[in-house]
Parts: structure tokens; sequence; C-alpha cells
């Protein structure tokens, strides 16, 4: 029999049961026996009976119990004496231990918190723990991210249908290529630049010129970015490999001038938009809403990234950041301001809102570096940018800024543009 006759001969059900039905199955054992050769029998059973916690909390589809049972849980990895105890069953060591130990730990946590609120959801039943299972360990993300909220995973994973996009595979490997080469540029920044260490040496940095600290900071913030988008690049090429549709890696820290789009890490933003954020914030219109929402999510972020010191100034800082930015919003829609605006050109609204970006963009920055470096080097920077630097420093930088922001601003437009004209182009 030849090749061509013995593929007509298998019937369909057996060809969706080797490829496509139970593939999220083979993403399992494969996960599952990774996990395993790579961190031990110990750290696979302190997963599974979190895993299992949730799992009997979401039998009860009551989704404040969900929440306090996942904030719980994950509280256990970020709050002593817990962490230390659990992390104590894992012997041995090397030297990315503690890394996959918490992102593991950690990713878990929100991935079976997703599982829970969306079992809760579920009109009839609940979803299985075998669906708990394949979700959680699927490789790509289980240690590092990002997080793809359940809803999405189960349905792209139990699709029958897996078709790819016209160039899809070549953009695939275009990206692929682009990864590698960000990964070279990552390695020769960490060696042989200093951005990392040079903010540590008060002395030095206290020579540097307001505008080499200005650069020094922002160029923080860039590697920051470039190794996030680096890190979640590699794992979501992968995962389109698989037919799955990942969150896309962060926004590029120069087109950040807006508090809503500032995040390093989509997936957990998409997490926190669903199941906190919008949730509590419902349609954003109502100022105390928006301030509890917003108070809720960064609670949240703070125990995702560990309570402490550092931590609390920077959840501070970027919630009033957020919510001042409503405030803003909010006011100049007032109908004095409103009226204003609609007689003014639309070049002349963008170069004003603009203004108010550039000023966005710096308090992003200062915001952001207190996470990334310390405190006394973000009021190093304040302080020279908006106090001693007054005005020249101060007012160039800002127009420097301000003229960028205005770059990226067109540029957006003219995206939205050719959106538009493609999404009438499919309808007609």
């Amino acid at each position: 029999m030849n090749r061509k006759a013995f593929r007509d001969g298998i019937k369909p059900g057996w060809h969706y049961f080797g490829r496509k039905m139970h593939r999220a199955v083979m993403y399992m054992v494969y996960g599952v026996l990774a996990v395993l050769g790579s961190m031990g029998l110990v750290y696979l059973m302190i997963i599974l009976s979190h895993c299992l916690v949730l799992y009997s909390v979401a039998l009860a589809k009551q989704k404040w119990l969900c929440y306090v049972a996942g904030l719980c849980c994950l509280a256990t990895f970020k709050v002593e004496p817990f962490s230390s105890w659990q992390s104590g069953f894992v012997t041995g060591a090397f030297d990315l231990q503690d890394v996959l130990f918490y992102g593991g730990s950690c990713f878990t946590i929100m991935r079976c918190m997703s599982f829970a609120l969306e079992s809760s959801e579920k009109k009839e039943g609940i979803y299985s723990i075998f669906d708990l299972l394949k979700y959680n360990f699927y490789l790509p993300f289980f240690f590092f991210g990002p997080v793809m909220t359940f809803d999405q995973f189960h349905a792209q994973v139990n699709t029958r249908e897996l078709t790819r996009k016209d160039d899809e595979m070549r953009n695939i490997r275009v990206h692929a290529l682009l990864h590698v080469g960000a990964i070279i540029a990552v390695d020769i920044f960490f060696h042989f630049f200093y951005i990392l260490t040079l903010p540590s040496d008060l002395k030095f940095v206290n020579r540097l010129s307001d505008w080499s600290l200005a650069g020094l900071a922002y160029s923080n913030l860039v590697y920051d970015w470039v190794k996030a988008a680096v890190m979640f690049g590699v794992t979501n090429t992968i995962a389109r490999l698989d037919h799955l549709e990942p969150p896309q890696p962060p926004k590029c820290i120069t087109m950040l001038y807006v508090f809503a789009e500032t995040h390093f890490d989509r997936g957990i933003n998409d997490w926190l938009c669903k199941y906190v954020y919008d949730h509590l914030g419902e349609n954003h219109d109502n100022i105390m809403k928006e301030l509890i929402a917003t108070i809720a999510t960064f609670a949240v972020t703070t125990l995702w990234l560990g309570p402490c010191e550092i931590v609390y100034i920077w959840s501070v800082f970027n919630c009033f950041g957020l919510n001042f930015e409503l405030w803003v919003q909010k006011f100049f829609q007032l109908e004095p301001f409103a009226k204003l605006e609609a007689k003014m050109s639309a070049a002349m609204s963008r170069r004003i809102r603009a203004v108010f970006g550039a000023a966005n963009f710096w308090a992003i920055v200062l915001y952001n570096i207190l996470a990334l470096n310390s405190l006394e080097f973000a009021l190093l920077v304040t302080k020279r940018l908006l106090l001693t630097g007054f005005p020249v420093s101060t007012l160039s930088i800002w127009f420097i800024t301000y003229c960028g922001v205005q770059l990226i601003k067109e540029r957006e437009h003219m995206l939205a543009i050719e959106e538009e004209k493609s999404d009438k182009a499919k309808v007609e």
C-alpha cells in the first residue's frame, strides 16, 4: 500500500485524536515532565497542591471566594515566612533555581485564579481539573509567562481548525530572527554598558550633567523594556507555532505617554484589567468607581511584585498618575473647555495634548525608575530635572519630549486611518 492510500484509509476520528483533539494533552504531559526534570518532584507537588486548592474553591462558584483563596495562595510565595518555608522543600541548587521557583509558582497562581473565575461564570457545570492542568502546564508560559487568560487558552487550544494565515510562517521566522538579534543586544548592554550599575554610585551620577542624568534614567527603562520584549517575544513565537494567539509584547517605552498604557507585561495587564480593573470600574466613567478600581488593581499588583517599601511607593505614585490622568480628562470635558476644543483645528488640539503628554512621559519615567534602581536615584533625577535644572534643562528636555510625543501621536493617527480602511475593505 502506498503512502497516499494509507492516508486516505485513516478515519477522520483518528486523525483528530492524534493531531488536533488531544494536542493540549501532549502539551500538558511535556510540560509536567519538563518541570519534574528541571525542578524536582517536591516542587511539582507544591504546584499541584495549589492547583488542587484553587480547583476545590472553584467548585463553589463564588467569585469572592476565588479572589480570597487565590490572593492568599499568591501571598504564600511573596510574604515571609511562608515563602521561605515553601522554597525550603526544594532541594539542590543551580543558578536559575530561585527565578524558576518563584516565576513558575506565581504565574501558576494567576492562571489558577483565572481558571476559578472563568469557572464561576460558566452557566452550567464547571471545567474539569484536567482542563486546569492542561492550561497551567503549557511549558512556554509556565515559568516566565505571559499569562493568557483561561477562556482564551481553552478556546484556542481546543479548536479543530489549525490553519495559518498568509505569510504567517514567514512572519514567525522574521520575529524569531529579530529576537535572536535582541538577545545579542541585551547581552552586549549587560556586559559592556553600565546603565544598570551607574545609578547605584550616587557620587558619580551627581557629577553628570542634567542631560546625561536624564539619558541614564531613560536608558534604564529602555533596557528593561528590551529585556521584557525579548523574554515574552521568544515564548510568544513558540506559542504561535502551536497555533495560539498569546498576549502581545509590551509597548515600547518611547511611545508611552499615557498612564493607562504603561505596562511591561501585557499578559498580567490583561489579567488585571479583566478580573479587577474593568470588573470594579465598569465603564470607567464614574470617578469614585475608577478610584476604587485603580486602588484594588495596584493592591493586587503590589502583592504580585512582592510587598516592600519601593513597591509601595511605586504603586502609590502610579495609582495617583492613572487617576490624575482621568481627573484632568474629565475636567477638560466640561462644557466650556469642550466647546473651546471643538473650535480648534485638529493640529492645535494635538499640540495642546502633546504638552501634557510630554509631562506624563517623564512622570512615567521617574515613577518607574523607582522599581528599577533606588529611591535615592529617583529623587536625584527628579531634583535635577525639576529644581536645579530649571529653567534651561527642564524646558529644553520637555520641548524635545513634546516633539517626540507629537511624532508618536501622528503615527498613531496614521495607523488608525489605515486600520479603518482595512476594516472597510473587509466589510465590502
